[in-house]
């Protein structure tokens, strides 16, 4: 049964309790008006972002990926892609035929603690003693391999094959790496071993590796996209609105520009749309006044929005009897799983709510039939929001694109799971730029899989440049 894009059936046992609780939820619910307000902020933080001298500093980044193409079809032979993003890493073989992949090995290396904190050099020494491992074990040592490198940490990329980090995240702190090229540093790592014909030839983030992942499913695709414990989106921009890129670029029209749209807000430009949940949200996290726009709706944040409602309804006296559950009173309690799994039940119109009672069977919480309709509508009302922003940047990225038809590359966890989001996505997104024609496709592992095919695209601009 495909899921629905209307809101569930909204009747409880008191009319007036119903009333209370829809004006509680109003504050989600954008109107037109705040719609082309964010429209409007967006397209001018794009521009800021592309500007060589802006009035003032736009909080999107519009990283130049240095990525002038996509596969083509031509892509032939073998690449190496090495994925880095946490505490477990990736090697990746790919084999190339005539644009397909006629076979993938992977292999998976776990980075202990003393390396995550300890000097860089022997971080990217362990990556380099991983790679000999992976070939090693499929007798390919002899094999010159260029390699697309997947480099999940903010970077400044001044190259296809150069990123200077700025700063680490997650569980990494390596001394003597922020300010210095990861591609530089994992290729001398490689040439101090002496026995490896590898050569890193591309650096990459997941987002760029959804479009390139995407666009080696469908030529059409020109934006990459992911929904997951964060966001973050990349699309085709014409060069001549690349300002900030100076000098001359020979033949090259087009660019990959990486938004980095976590951050859209955090210079305050949604301001006028944030709620209260949204602001207790941001002063009880771990990087206040960061991730703005990631906080209004992504993996990480929205059970956490969800469970913020639901606290404030209890307060009210409008759920679980007028007492309020110790067990949301604690962050963290009610993951974003559970949104997922409530919006299953009311997708399916189910006489019992059975998901939606696991939910409070797992949290241990005593609820009655009105908490469950409740419970429906905030998780409606949360991930309603999040398709509407969602629709709203990338129907202004669609606009940008110098396509007819455009595929939209997607994956992140959000999107794979949520039963609804894809199709409030894209009802919002036919709302948003009428006649556009585009379509989202499940783009998966660009991280990996996409990091490969951009070493082809690299070793095809190589060998262009020097015939």
């Amino acid at each position: 049964m495909a899921p629905r894009i209307e809101a569930p059936e909204f009747q409880l046992s008191k009319i007036d309790v119903a009333k209370k609780v829809e004006d509680i939820l109003a504050p989600l619910k954008l109107s037109e008006e705040v719609q082309k307000r964010i429209r409007e902020v967006y397209d001018e933080e794009m521009r800021l972002g592309l500007a060589r001298s802006p009035s003032r500093k736009s909080c999107l980044q519009m990283e130049n990926t240095y990525l002038p193409e996509l596969p083509n079809g031509t892509e032939e032979g073998e690449y190496l892609a090495l994925d880095l993003g946490g505490t477990n890493f990736r090697v990746i073989l790919l084999q190339l035929e005539k644009g397909r992949v006629v076979s993938d090995e992977v292999q998976h290396y776990f980075v202990p603690e003393p390396l995550r904190v300890g000097p860089g050099s022997e971080l990217f020494d362990f990556l380099a003693a991983c790679i000999y491992d992976f070939l090693e074990t499929r007798s390919k040592l002899d094999h010159k391999l260029p390699l697309g490198f997947t480099f999940s940490f903010p970077m400044t990329q001044q190259d296809l094959n150069v990123g200077i980090l700025v700063s680490w995240t997650k569980s990494f702190n390596c001394p003597g790496v922020v300010g210095e090229d990861a591609v530089k540093m994992l290729n001398e790592a490689i040439q101090r071993r002496g026995d490896l014909e590898v050569e890193v030839v591309a650096v990459l983030n997941d987002t760029t590796g959804t479009l390139v992942q995407g666009a080696f499913l469908d030529r059409k695709c020109a934006i990459g996209l992911i929904i997951g414990t964060g966001s973050n989106a990349c699309y085709i921009e014409r060069v001549d609105r690349v300002e900030k890129w100076e000098g001359t670029h020979g033949d090259i029209k087009e660019v990959v520009v990486d938004i980095e749209w976590g951050a859209f807000g955090d210079n305050g430009v949604l301001d006028f749309m944030k709620t209260e949940y949204d602001q207790m949200l941001d002063k009880n996290s771990l990087l206040v006044g960061s991730f703005t726009f990631e906080k209004l709706f992504s993996g990480k944040y929205l059970g956490e929005l969800t469970r913020l409602v639901l606290v404030k309804l209890a307060e009210e006296g409008l759920m679980f009897g007028g007492k309020i559950p110790s067990q949301l009173l604690r962050p963290g309690s009610f993951p974003t799983r559970f949104v997922s799994l409530v919006e299953q039940d009311a997708v399916l119109k189910l006489a019992r709510p059975v998901s939606s009672e696991s939910c409070f069977h797992e949290l241990g919480i005593e609820h009655g039939s009105d908490d469950l309709k409740i419970l429906q509508q905030v998780c409606f009302a949360v991930t309603e929001r999040a398709a509407i922003l969602l629709a709203i940047c990338l129907s202004a990225t669609l606009m940008r694109v110098d396509r007819e038809e455009c595929t939209i590359a997607v994956d992140g966890s959000l999107y794979k799971y949520h039963p609804r989001l894809h199709h409030l996505l894209e009802h919002y997104i036919i709302k948003m730029t009428p006649g556009k024609k585009f379509s989202l496709l499940l783009a998966e592992d660009g991280s990996g899989k996409g990091a490969g095919l951009i070493a082809a695209i690299a070793n095809r601009l190589r060998t262009r440049k020097h015939s």
